[in-house]
């Protein structure tokens, strides 16, 4: 999701008795200033809750997370309390996390700079079936078409999966809480 994201990555990989191990980052520029932190080591298949929420879930994995944070604080400020889950792999998925996600929610966007098909949102899919659970999931990714040259925001826009997106999708999905309260 950020530069320190891939540098604990990069440190966990080189770890003892570690295996293979595949990091998959986008190009473009990163997000953070301050970048240079103590290394950690993160556990393999371990996602982490970055809000909680009501209604919907936002799954996301890598870079494209960060639309999902601005998106989120767009839509709170509006009245809509999105939860939002950084898987961090696709292989292997946080089970325990997925379980937690399709236990509370049943309408869910997965978000990925990468395929649609065969990417993260048809893992969670596929977990999703082979466990029994019923929700209403949208997968927001690369379509199976040519995507033409661009710069990364617009690429994002053309797929349909940059902030403004996520903000739409939530939107269509869920129904606005009233924050107001009538006086009697």
């Amino acid at each position: 999701m950020n530069e320190e994201e891939l540098r604990n990555l990069m440190f966990t990989a080189q770890q003892d008795d570690m295996g293979p191990f595949v990091i998959r980052y986008p190009r473009g520029n990163g997000v953070m200033v301050d970048w240079q932190r103590p290394f950690k080591a993160i556990p393999v298949g371990k996602g982490r809750k970055m809000c909680d929420g009501e209604d919907v879930a936002l799954l996301t994995i890598g870079h494209i997370g960060n639309e999902a944070v601005k998106a989120v604080a767009e839509l709170n400020a509006e009245g809509y309390y999105p939860a939002h889950y950084d898987m961090r792999f696709v292989k292997p998925l946080d089970e325990a996390l997925l379980h937690e996600v399709f236990k509370k929610f049943n309408k869910v966007i997965t978000v990925e700079d990468g395929c649609i098909e065969g990417g993260m949102g048809s893992a969670v899919l596929e977990f999703m079936a082979d466990n029994n659970y019923k929700a209403q999931v949208i997968r927001l990714g690369i379509p199976d078409k040519v995507i033409e040259h661009g710069e990364q925001p617009e690429l994002w826009a053309e797929c349909g999966y940059d902030t403004a997106s996520i903000v739409t999708q939530v939107k269509a999905l869920v129904v606005k809480r009233n924050t107001h309260t009538i006086a009697s």
